[in-house]
C-alpha cells in the first residue's frame, strides 16, 4: 500500500510540470516574468484538471510564501459570514511575501449574500491580495465576478496525454503498464487526471506482480471486459444481430455501466476503421495499442466483407452515446443503434 495518494504525490509543482494546459501556462508564466499580475482570476474546467493545482504554482512563482496562501473550500464556507471574516482577512498585510493569495475552489457554491459580499471586495482590493476563483460550473458565477476576473478555462485531459502520464507514473512506482492498460485507464478518467492516478492507485495496490496486464485492471476496477467490446464489434462485421444483443445482455447481467461500455466500443471501432481506410498507420498504433488489440482489429477489418466498419455505424453509435444518460432501459440504445446499423429496421 502506498502511504502517500498518487494524485498528491505527483501533483505538479512547477509550471513546466503542468499537462495539457499550455494555452494557460504561457500567460502566466508571462505575467510573472512581465510582473503583470492581475487581482483576480477566475480557473474554469472540469475537476481534475489541474485547477488548484496552477493556482498554487502561481502563487510561489510571484513569491508568496505558504504563510500567504490561503486555500478556501467554498463548499463548506459558503455563507456571507465566511466571506466576510475573508474580507476582514485580506485587509491585513502579508506576513512575508509581497501578496496574500486566497483560492477560492468550487466558488460557484458560494450563496447569493456570500457573493454580494466578495463582489464588493473585488470592485475594490486591497493591493496586497489576490484572489484565485475555480469552479467546475461557470454558469453558477454571477456575471459581475466574472466580468472583474481574468478567465483561464482548462482543458480536459486527452486520453493520449493521460496514458503517457499513467506509464510513467507507473514506471516510477516500480510497475510496468502496457499499451492496452494505460488506454483503458485513461478512458475511466473521462477526462481528469486526478482520476486517472486514483484509478491506478487501485490497481498498483492490489495488483500481485508488478507487471500489470488489462486483464488486472479490468478485474480491479471493474470496467467491462475487452473481450465484450470485440464481439460487439465482431458481431457487426459478421452483420450477426443475434450474438450482438446477446453481448448487450451479457453485460447487463454483470451490470456494466453501459455509457462506458458503449464509449470503449466507440473508441475501439474508431480504431478499426482508421485501419482500414489507412492501413500504413498501423505502425503509429502499436506505441497505444496492445499486440492484442492490433490482432484483433486487423481480423475484425478482414472479417467485415460487407463493410460494416464504416463512418456511418460510428455515427449511429455516437447518437446512442449522446441518448444514453435519457434511458430509462440502459442497455436499450445500444441495442437500438446495433439494429439500425445492421439495417434490421
Amino acid at each position: 500500500m502506498h502511504d502517500l495518494a498518487l494524485y498528491r504525490k505527483y501533483r505538479p509543482k512547477k509550471f513546466k510540470e503542468v499537462l495539457g494546459q499550455n494555452h494557460i501556462v504561457d500567460v502566466l508564466e508571462s505575467s510573472v516574468e512581465t510582473n503583470k499580475v492581475s487581482h483576480a482570476y477566475l480557473f474554469v474546467g472540469s475537476r481534475g484538471t489541474g485547477k488548484t493545482s496552477v493556482a498554487r504554482i502561481f502563487a510561489t512563482s510571484i513569491g508568496v510564501s505558504i504563510n500567504d496562501m490561503y486555500e478556501i473550500d467554498a463548499a463548506s464556507n459558503r455563507g456571507i459570514e465566511d466571506i466576510k471574516e475573508l474580507r476582514d482577512g485580506a485587509r491585513v498585510l502579508p506576513f512575508d511575501s509581497k501578496y496574500k493569495v486566497y483560492i477560492i475552489d468550487e466558488v460557484h457554491m458560494l450563496s447569493k449574500d456570500a457573493w454580494g459580499a466578495l463582489l464588493k471586495t473585488l470592485e475594490e482590493p486591497p493591493k496586497h491580495v489576490i484572489f484565485i476563483l475555480a469552479t467546475t460550473e461557470m454558469q453558477k458565477v454571477p456575471e459581475t465576478i466574472i466580468s472583474r476576473c481574468q478567465v483561464f478555462v482548462f482543458k480536459k485531459a486527452t486520453d493520449t496525454v493521460n496514458k503517457k502520464m499513467l506509464i510513467d507514473v507507473a514506471k516510477k512506482e516500480g510497475f510496468e503498464l502496457d499499451a492496452g492498460s494505460a488506454e483503458l485507464l485513461a478512458i475511466l478518467a473521462d477526462g481528469s487526471f486526478r482520476d486517472a492516478l486514483g484509478e491506478l492507485q487501485k490497481v498498483v495496490n492490489f495488483s500481485k506482480g508488478k507487471k500489470i496486464k488489462i486483464e488486472d485492471v479490468e478485474k480491479i476496477t471493474g470496467a467491462p471486459k475487452t473481450v465484450l467490446v470485440n464481439n460487439f464489434i465482431s458481431a457487426i462485421a459478421e452483420k450477426n444481430l443475434e450474438k450482438g444483443i446477446g453481448v448487450v445482455q451479457k453485460a447487463s447481467a454483470e451490470n456494466l455501466d453501459m455509457k462506458l461500455f458503449l464509449k470503449l466500443i466507440v473508441s475501439k471501432l474508431r480504431l478499426a476503421i482508421i485501419l482500414r481506410y489507412a492501413p500504413k498507420l498501423k505502425n503509429e498504433m502499436v506505441g497505444d495499442l496492445s499486440e492484442a488489440d492490433i490482432e484483433f482489429l486487423q481480423n475484425v477489418v478482414k472479417t467485415d466483407k460487407e463493410g460494416m466498419l464504416r463512418s456511418g455505424a460510428l455515427a449511429i453509435l455516437l447518437e446512442a452515446y449522446q441518448n444514453i444518460d435519457n434511458a430509462f432501459i440502459a442497455e436499450l440504445p445500444l441495442e437500438l443503434a446495433l439494429v439500425k446499423i445492421l439495417g434490421k429496421e
